[in-house]
Order: structure tokens, then sequence, then C-alpha cells
């Protein structure tokens, strides 16, 4: 059996205010030793901050966390040098090179002069960029940046690493080769607990894959597990002119055999199906006051999963 390195156990984090927030509600999770973890939610569902707490930024308002046999609320310091860290923001010293970069990551975590220069050496080859060892940050591209985000982060050679949303603002090239860097970090061993808005990215990733929602745990197994036992047959998402009487429009469809659900949005319409035999006149005429503009049709999918879980997009 595979050696567990990440421990989160009900795990709950409330923003009190003027509106009081629950952020994370109670969620159970458990990483395996070298895998790559996908942790999926629309925006606002707590991703962010279950990594939040998982790296000793947040504090958590109940639960634990363990990382590699860690409490990380007990021991933080020790737990950071367990891990590593790339934020969904650009946070390379901009009045450093990139070589000073990770060679003051280094020393921060208490390697010598050699050993410092030496990895950082090694860090610049292995991601493509000994020669531009001595440009700033702001001389590089976005994808340059992502990778020199990560060879930091890794530079104190941790036991997991966490990526928040790195392919944010990416072009697909360089997402493409940003998903080579992480897959060569699982040959390495490391555990990846990834979070994305890209569920190609995630399906083609993940080794197991987390859907979260309003704070809480909706579904946990492989992309092929998730499609076995949520997988729909079609996703009907429809644009419309108008979204005057889209209820009465819904509620029809709803009624109709096959249609599990009918949901408005900003743009429209969403329909999921497991029967689409002589379906589309029925959508045609139930929307026929709304005008239909377009119809956009999808297969079941990780994307169809995400949405008969959660009513929307990833994005939304």
């Amino acid at each position: 059996m595979t050696q567990s390195i990440v421990q989160i156990e009900s795990l709950t984090k409330v923003f009190d205010g003027k509106d009081r927030v629950v952020a994370v509600d109670g969620v159970d999770l458990e990483l395996h030793e070298g895998e790559i973890f996908g942790l999926l939610g629309p925006n606002g569902a707590g991703k962010t901050t279950t990594i939040g707490m998982a790296t000793t930024r947040i504090l958590p308002s109940s639960g634990r966390i363990h990382i590699n046999g860690i409490d990380v609320v007990k021991n933080p310091a020790e737990a950071r040098q367990r891990i590593g860290v790339v934020p969904q923001f650009n946070t390379l010293d901009r009045s450093l090179t990139l070589f000073e970069n990770l060679y003051y990551h280094c020393r921060y975590f208490a390697m010598g002069h050699g050993e410092a220069k030496a990895r950082s050496i090694e860090l610049l080859d292995q991601f493509l960029l000994a020669e531009r060892k001595n440009a700033y940050p702001a001389q590089l591209s976005g994808g340059l940046a992502q990778r020199l985000q990560i060879a930091r982060a890794i530079a104190h050679r941790p036991r997991v690493l966490f990526l928040d949303e790195p392919s944010a603002g990416l072009d697909p090239q360089s997402r493409l080769a940003m998903w080579s860097i992480v897959e060569d970090l699982h040959k390495e061993g490391i555990t990846v607990l990834l979070t994305t808005h890209y569920m190609e990215e995630a399906d083609k990733l993940s080794d197991r894959i987390a859907i979260i929602d309003h704070g809480r745990l909706l579904a946990l197994g492989s992309s092929e597990k998730l499609k076995s036992i949520f997988g729909v047959r079609t996703v009907y998402e429809l644009t419309l002119k108008s979204l005057e009487g889209i209820e009465i429009a819904a509620g029809q469809l709803r009624a109709q055999p096959g249609v599990e659900s009918a949901e408005p949005h900003e743009h429209g319409l969403r329909i999921v199906a497991e029967k689409t035999d002589g379906l589309l006149p029925l959508i045609v005429e139930a929307t026929k006051m709304q005008g239909l503009v377009d119809m956009r049709m999808q297969g079941a999918n990780l994307e169809t999963v995400f949405i008969k879980l959660t009513g929307r997009d990833l994005r939304d």
C-alpha cells in the first residue's frame, strides 16, 4: 500500500466578520507519497484557503494537517522544511537575478555558501535557465518566470510541492512546458498538490482528483473513476438572447425523460441529459421565447462530471 505523506482531517476555516464565511467545511484528504493530486473547484470553493492552511500561511479554525508526520500548526517551521509552494501570483524578488533568487532561497533554508551555489547552478541547468542566470525576473516571459518559481520552490528538496494554479495566464506553449516540468518532478518522487482552472490539465496530470465546492469535498478518485461514477452522456450549453421566463423554460425541460437538470446561468441555460433521443427539438421549442443564439454539446468527460457535481463551470 502506498504510504500517505499528507493527512488533512476535519479541516475547517471560518472567517468571522460582518458576513461570516465558512471557506473550508470539514474537509478530509490524504495524499499518497509520490502522486500528483488535483484539487478542483469553482472560484471561491475553498481551494486556495485549503492550500494556505496546509502551507502554514493560514491558521485553521479546527481540524488537523500533518505533512510527512509533522503537525503544521504545532510545528510550522519544521513543516516548511518539507514543503515547496508556488502561489497564484509571481513572488520572485525583482531586485535579485535569477541565480540570486535561487541562491538566497537555499541560504534561507540553512545551506552553506558552496552547497547553495551548487544547487542554484544545478536548478538553472535543470530548468533551462542557465543562459539567463544574470537576468532579472522583469526580463522574463510568464512561462520562464513560472519555471523559476517552481525551481525556487524545490531548491531545498521538499517532499511535497503545492502548485496553486501554476499555468494561469500562460500561453499554450508555456502551459505544455509547465506540464512537462510537473511530470518530471513526479518522476523524481516529489508529491504534488495541484489546483487548476484547466480541466484538461487536471485530467492529464493528476493521479487522483478531489472536487470541492462551498468548502466541502464532493468527490474523490482518479479521473477515470470519477467519469465512471458521475459521468453523464451530454451537456447542452445554450446561449440565449433573453433570460426572461428562463425558469419556465428550465422547468419544462426538467420534466422531459432523460433530463437530469436544467439550470439557468449568466448567458443562458445548461442542460445535463442522460438520454438525448428527441431532446433537441424539445430544447428549441422550450427556449423559443428567449431566442436561441448558440448551442454547444459536450460528451462525458471530467468537465461534465464537474458540472454535474457543482452545477457550475470551473471558472464560475
